[in-house]
């Protein structure tokens, strides 16, 4: 009788896996800032090729959740990389004045769906027992919500891709600013910020934003300076 011997999945497949895992863990925590991610010891945890690591690798550095090091491999990023404050400087260009356009250009089905967004986000518990310490993945994701719909009136799909790449390469220093600065009063910055957006007031919103991104950099970076 002849055995069949199991299809391996493709590679492309596997270092979607990968990638996922790694992804994750690094959101979670549970690799400290500057961290090094050793292919070849990431190969052998997960039983795969050093090529499929190497490609998993390289997307999560295209995302700012990973460091591509000359001559050193790869490391998560570190609380005083600069890059934490360029991201923070670009957002803080780019997204006060989507949320200026879509005050602007956002109609009643804007309005009601950011309502619902922060009706989701105030309701989400920020720290889902025993991980106390960073985000949960639900609360991160009605937070990216809430922030995505209050831009999406601009009608500029360009735009919000821009946005979509800031959003995804900051998430990790978002996270980790939850510790870093327990006195700080998210709920109220959000509450600000839905009712300036539904009042249509442009300037309060644009400057209540502008906070709200400088105060997520400098959790990061002031301890450290």
């Amino acid at each position: 009788m002849t055995r069949t011997i199991p299809a391996q999945p493709p590679k492309q497949m596997l270092s979607e896996q990968v990638y996922a895992q790694l992804r994750s863990a690094i959101m979670r925590g549970e690799y400290a800032p500057g961290a090094a991610l050793k292919p070849q010891d990431l190969a052998g945890q997960h039983g795969v090729s050093l090529a499929v690591v190497r490609e998993a690798l390289v997307r999560l550095v295209g995302e700012g959740l990973a460091e591509r090091l000359t001559n050193r491999g790869f490391a998560v990023p570190s609380f005083s990389a600069r890059r934490w404050q360029q991201i923070g400087e670009a957002r803080r260009t780019i997204e006060p004045v989507l949320l200026r356009m879509s005050i602007d250009q956002g109609d009643v089905q804007w309005e009601a769906d950011v309502r619902a967004a922060h009706h989701r986000l105030a309701r989400t518990p920020p720290f889902t027992p025993p991980d106390d310490v960073y985000y949960s993945e639900e609360w991160a994701e009605a937070h990216r919500v809430f922030h995505r719909t209050l831009v999406e009136g601009c009608g500029n799909p360009v735009l919000l891709e821009t946005f979509d790449r800031l959003w995804v390469a900051s998430e990790l220093a978002r996270r980790w600013s939850a510790h870093r600065n327990p006195e700080r009063d998210g709920v109220d910055e959000h509450r600000r910020l839905e009712e300036a957006a539904l009042a249509r007031d442009s300037d309060a919103a644009a400057d209540l934003l502008t906070r709200h991104l400088t105060l997520t950099t400098a959790a990061l970076t002031e301890r450290d300076s």
